[in-house]
């Protein structure tokens, strides 16, 4: 119950932290944003490395490489959002990413991963949310929209390789590797191809702030901990409830407004997502 209410909680940072990646890129690059927050992120979790009493500690060659790869897919699915999130808002942006609850367990299936048949259910009716929500009468997509999807793949295959590997690394050194990744990969890329300006950076001071201490520093570091114990579709299911505070707060903040298509494909989402959680089978053993 508690792991849940930790992914439950990184959600609705990363739900609200849409709002500050859409503003953000009022001032700068994508890369620079990605650059400077996952690096605010790992920096902010420096002091409880270090006064961790966790094991695992130690930086050996295995650790390095397990975080490297983290990182790495981490990166890709974090630009191709942020890249994206500049042509959509930040609702749809949240909702479509939430399409690796979809993704978790086709992927995992192929990896031994078990799923039952309601996550599958739930899937389905996800797919056709995402569908009344980003493809229009035309039968055209956005091409924000069509970058956050392909980022929900990265962000799938991160689930399922932090399921495989946070039970055997300390979590605070996974977090901070992978971040550390992320913003080394981001930074060079924005040196060869964006504008960097220190002005332009302390203006947007209030969303890399959150982007990085909240989004990054905390939000992902609950997920490690949290995915200890928590089936990996299960925990995708929880963590892409991101898309419905994503949608709140693009509402109450940038006062954007989903039309009818838009509300029924969010609708069919949210309840796929329910529906993904329903296990009859633990609760016959909890009244047993």
């Amino acid at each position: 119950m508690f792991n849940n209410f930790l992914l439950l909680l990184t959600a609705a940072i990363w739900g609200f932290a849409f709002v500050a990646q859409r503003v953000g890129m009022e001032y700068l690059g994508p890369f620079l944003f990605n650059g400077v927050r996952f690096a605010l992120g790992g920096l902010s979790l420096l002091p409880i490395l270090f006064t961790t009493n966790y094991k695992g500690l130690a930086l050996t060659s295995p650790s390095l490489k397990t975080g490297m790869f983290a990182g790495f897919l981490l990166f890709g699915g974090a630009s191709l959002q942020q890249i994206g999130i500049q042509y959509t808002t930040a609702g749809k942006a949240g909702f479509i990413t939430g399409l690796y609850v979809v993704l978790v367990p086709i992927l995992g299936s192929f990896l031994g991963t078990q799923s039952g048949k309601y996550r599958w259910i739930g899937a389905i009716s996800t797919t056709l949310g995402l569908y009344f929500l980003s493809v229009n009468t035309e039968f055209t997509v956005n091409k924000g929209d069509f970058l956050v999807f392909i980022s929900a793949f990265f962000f799938a295959c991160h689930v399922l390789y932090l399921a495989k590997v946070s039970p055997q690394m300390n979590p605070i050194l996974l977090s901070i590797l992978q971040y550390m990744v992320v913003s080394i990969c981001s930074i060079v890329l924005a040196l060869l191809s964006e504008k960097i300006q220190i002005k332009v950076l302390l203006s947007a001071w209030l969303p890399i702030l959150y982007g990085g201490i909240f989004s990054v520093g905390i939000a992902y570091s609950l997920q490690v901990i949290a995915q200890k114990k928590a089936h990996p579709t299960h925990a995708a299911i929880l963590l892409s409830m991101e898309g419905f505070f994503a949608a709140v707060g693009g509402a109450l903040l940038l006062g954007e407004r989903f039309t009818f298509r838009e509300t029924l494909g969010a609708f069919l989402m949210l309840s796929g997502m329910l529906i993904s959680q329903w296990n009859p089978t633990e609760k016959r053993r909890g009244n047993a």
